[in-house]
């Protein structure tokens, strides 16, 4: 194998804006200037379009990105079908899904040597890829940095959610560094590896069949609040000139596939587009919620969504529960309890989420389905009726959820691996009646 080093770092450089239109380059004037395609490019670059929309999308909606790179994409031996471990994709239909409340604790350490792609498990999903409708679920343990194999996934955007480790994100348009507390998304088609700097990688993805995600409409919120599009930061060009023998894993039609490549996909040397990875750091969420009484639905805490072809009914929403004030009068302030059209996914990041006193852990995760009742454990419950109500902060904290218009249906290994919490239904059984038909308005007997 050879190689030739470019722009070490030990920093990494980024551009700002959700969505924008940028244009950067690693090396000086090798992004043209007046033309997507000249005849030359410059320091002989081969130029490439990616599109992750149709080319007819509207103008507003339209996403692409030219790269000048060193190989084109399209040198590398034929895709053979490799084993796809315990990634599963649509229709989910290995088990019967229960209406039960569901949840599971972290995934056990994996064997040594294993990489992120290799570490990835399907908890479960719903819709169908070859409608562009949908998603799916996975965790991922790994430990170690993936070596001379690069992935990318046809079927959807990866919405990555780390939650142990440092995570360096090489990507085909640059390199992110995403820490737990930030998320990433990898556009369809666009290829990447991730590196393990610290021997650990623990987390969730969110597999996006449908529309590409992209901040959620404020309404009478008015301008600004929730994430602020300043704030996602995409990376700046860098590349790799390496020549050896590697491999191009792809998810493709819900398996994996393998080819061979003599040389590093990650050799775009300029780019511009509004087609790119991007990150987010979710402590620069800017929480709204009630400053007079009750709690509002959980849509108030919305980073991203995936609307689909119904007006107000998404394909995916990712909302998070970060540290903040809890201020309602004459309010039960957790989460109440509810039934729900939507299906909720949920994860923890760190700290103790506030409606659950105990089992739901950091790594593990969640799962409430359509019309499946769910809320506040007994003892949290107790505690919040009783409660002295002054401003309260939610500190050290961070959980999430998936909420999605279709039911997530599990893989048999959500059912059967033996990380699902058999005893999860137990944690509401001293919701005692508390009924008294004496009571009166005054609050006497």
């Amino acid at each position: 194998m050879t190689a030739t080093a470019t722009q070490p770092k030990t920093t990494y450089r980024y551009q700002s804006g959700f969505g924008n239109e940028f244009a950067t380059e690693a090396l000086p004037g090798a992004l043209p200037h007046g033309k997507n395609s000249p005849q030359k490019v410059p320091y002989g670059l081969y130029a490439e379009q990616v599109s992750g929309t149709a080319f007819t999308a509207p103008r507003g909606q339209n996403k692409r990105t030219w790269l000048y790179r060193i190989r084109p994409s399209v040198v590398h031996t034929p895709f053979k079908a490799m084993e796809s471990g315990l990634v599963r994709a649509t229709p989910f239909d290995e088990v019967y899904t229960p209406p039960n409340q569901l949840r599971w604790n972290p995934l056990p350490e994996p064997p040594a040597g294993t990489d992120f792609v290799s570490g990835m498990v399907t908890i479960g999903g719903n819709g169908d890829f070859n409608t562009h409708s949908g998603h799916a679920i996975h965790l991922y343990a790994a430990n170690a940095s993936m070596q001379g194999r690069y992935f990318y996934n046809a079927d959807g955007e990866l919405l990555i959610v780390p939650q142990k480790g440092l995570h360096i994100v090489r990507t085909e348009l640059g390199v992110l560094e995403v820490n737990a507390g930030e998320i990433c998304v990898i556009p369809r088609g666009i290829k990447f590896l991730v590196e393990a700097p610290e021997g650990v990688l623990r987390g969730y993805i969110c597999e996006n069949y449908g529309s590409p995600f992209r901040l959620p409409d404020l309404g009478p919120i008015g301008a600004n609040g929730l994430a602020n599009p300043r704030d996602f930061v995409s990376p700046e060009a860098a590349f790799e000139e390496q020549e050896g023998d590697f491999q191009v894993v792809a998810k493709f039609q819900g398996q994996l596939w393998s080819a061979s490549i003599d040389h590093s996909p990650l050799n775009v040397v300029a780019w511009h587009g509004n087609y790119a990875p991007y990150k987010y750091d979710l402590k620069l969420f800017n929480t709204i919620n009630t400053v007079s009484f009750d709690h509002p639905d959980p849509s108030i805490f919305t980073v991203l969504t995936s609307p689909s072809e119904i007006h107000g009914t998404a394909n995916i929403d990712f909302v998070i529960f970060p540290p903040r004030w809890m201020v309602a009068e004459h309010t039960f302030r957790p989460p109440w309890f509810h039934r729900n059209f939507m299906n909720e996914f949920m994860g923890l990041i760190y700290g103790v989420y506030d409606a659950k006193e105990e089992g739901f852990v950091p790594g593990g995760c969640s799962l409430h389905n359509c019309m499946s009742g769910h809320g506040p454990d007994s003892a949290t419950y107790e505690k919040a009726v009783n409660a002295d109500l002054k401003p309260h902060y939610i500190d050290a904290t961070l959980a999430f959820m998936f909420e999605t218009r279709f039911v997530t249906k599990i893989t048999k290994f959500a059912a059967e691996s033996g990380t699902l919490q058999e005893d999860y239904y137990t944690c509401w059984q001293g919701l005692k009646s508390g009924f008294d038909r004496t009571w009166q308005p005054n609050g006497s007997h």
